[in-house]
């Protein structure tokens, strides 16, 4: 604000000096609006983004449920479709008791010695047929010792002693056998175990307390004897139609790193490396140069990789409901609702056994997806120029739309080709025991540690996806002959 003596001197200057004086104050203080108003609005825009931060969890980001915490959420509106079907077993559902073995190990004849109405004594009687109940249980913890004796003998013409030799796999006066071996790394590596508590339920299941070296040396070898097993897996992967990829941070001795997969719905591949983008895709190889379709998700060193993909539509579902949370712009609702519906009347026809959907089926999902995304764009213009050279700012709403429009034959991918899935679960959920391991049993200690898991995970994976049973998978790794899992998935 002028001083009065501003204004007592400007006003005696004249009408035409305080004019002017007037005008150029009106000027600067429009100028000081204009500033203001900017100001207000960025901030206005900056909170609007921290709130929607704020808010953000499992069900509207891509964290993981586990960060939601113990407080009570809000009540929210799941997704999934009602199957009309009552809770529980459905008709038709075989039962699973239990049966009566023929040849149990041991009998025991419970006999009435008298007569429960008269007290006649049954020594003599002769018995009826019984009835029998059987109770199943576990043997008391026993390891089984095999002594294997090299015997000497003498020559009976030229008095030469000769040895009996030992197999090849006894190499040690006393040492643990495949199957104890098996069980070492099906509690490490499949159950997820920690080395101390791995040697503690050896100790309690089976009376058998190996060191925590000793299996460190299985994991060593089972890594070593199945890498004939990891290349095979890797080249029925790179001949795969369609493929998933996604990668979960975990610390390594001390560091952040990161463990890749890249998998099939019947076929599993991890590697661990330093980096999470382009310099890891290079080194593990598996998806430059890929021929199939990769599924992932929308993060940008994927998007750079040439070839055919699809994205995840889980990932956008879940970014379209926090769209809708902090905006409540209909178009948004309109997308979740048609996604929901294209993926519904895929899998109706799956399930009828058709193959594709019909024309005109894929020519509406089309159209409709069009107008929504023309409502999106009216509701959310693009930023005005600023003058500046570079990327202009935008909203988030904006950036999802660019998306949207730019990757929209990876969205839909899934309308046109039933061998894409709607969604990149299939990698998330074989990623999702990396993270549970990284909770019960914390980091890796070494790089050699990480690789060696990777790999063995990657075999238990596989095995189980085909239905093998993997204690007899880790047995025949031990035993030299590794099972070999169908390679044409």
């Amino acid at each position: 604000m002028p001083s009065r003596n501003e204004i007592l001197s400007v006003y005696q200057a004249g009408p035409d000096a305080l004019v002017v004086w007037v005008e150029q104050l009106l000027a600067e203080h429009e100028r000081q609006i204009g500033t203001l108003t900017t100001q207000l609005a960025d901030l206005t825009t900056h909170l609007t983004a921290l709130e929607a931060r704020l808010n953000q969890d499992s069900h509207n980001s891509h964290k993981p449920p586990s960060s939601d915490g113990l407080a009570k959420r809000p009540r929210t509106h799941s997704l999934r479709q009602r199957s009309g079907k009552k809770s529980g077993g459905q008709s038709g559902h075989p039962g699973v008791t239990r049966c009566l073995v023929d040849q149990p190990d041991v009998v025991i004849e419970h006999v009435p010695s008298t007569c429960a109405a008269c007290g006649t004594s049954l020594e003599t009687a002769p018995g009826l047929s019984p009835e029998r109940r059987q109770v199943v249980e576990i043997p008391q913890p026993h390891p089984e010792v095999t002594e294997h004796q090299a015997v000497p003998k003498v020559c009976p013409a030229c008095q030469t002693i000769t040895a009996g030799v030992f197999p090849p796999e006894v190499t040690q006066p006393v040492q643990y056998g495949p199957r104890t071996k098996a069980a070492a790394i099906y509690l490490q590596i499949y159950q997820l175990l920690p080395y101390e508590r791995t040697v503690e339920t050896l100790g309690d299941l089976f009376g058998v307390y190996p060191s925590e070296g000793t299996l460190a040396s299985a994991q060593a070898l089972a890594h070593h004897q199945l890498e004939p097993v990891e290349q095979a897996i890797r080249g029925a992967l790179r001949r795969a139609k369609v493929a998933h990829a996604d990668e979960s941070g975990m610390r390594v001795a001390g560091h952040g790193e990161w463990v890749h997969v890249f998998s099939t719905q019947l076929l599993t591949f991890y590697a661990h490396h330093a980096k999470r983008g382009r310099a890891a895709f290079e080194t593990i190889g598996l998806l430059i140069g890929f021929a199939g379709r990769r599924v992932h998700d929308a993060w940008a060193p994927y998007l750079s990789l040439a070839g055919q993909y699809a994205l995840c539509n889980a990932h956008l579902l879940r970014e379209l409901i926090a769209l809708d949370e902090n905006t409540g712009q209909a178009w948004v609702q309109a997308l979740i609702q048609l996604l929901l519906s294209m993926h519904t009347a895929v899998v109706t026809a799956q399930a009828a056994g058709q193959t594709e959907l019909s024309p005109n089926c894929r020519a509406g999902f089309e159209a409709a997806y069009t107008r929504i995304l023309q409502d999106g764009e009216r509701a959310n213009p693009p930023p005005p120029p600023t003058g500046k050279a570079g990327h202009r700012k935008q909203t988030r709403a904006r950036n999802l739309l660019d998306r949207l429009v730019t990757h929209r034959a990876a969205i839909l991918a899934f309308v046109h080709d039933f061998r894409v899935p709607f969604d990149n679960n299939q990698a998330e959920r074989d990623l999702r025991m990396l993270k549970v391991k990284h909770k019960v049993s914390g980091c890796f200690r070494s790089p050699e540690g990480a690789d060696q898991f990777c790999r063995i995970r990657g075999y238990i994976s596989t095995l189980r996806k085909q239905d093998y049973s993997v204690l007899a998978g880790l047995t025949s790794v031990f035993a030299g002959q590794p099972i070999m899992p169908r390679l044409d998935a």
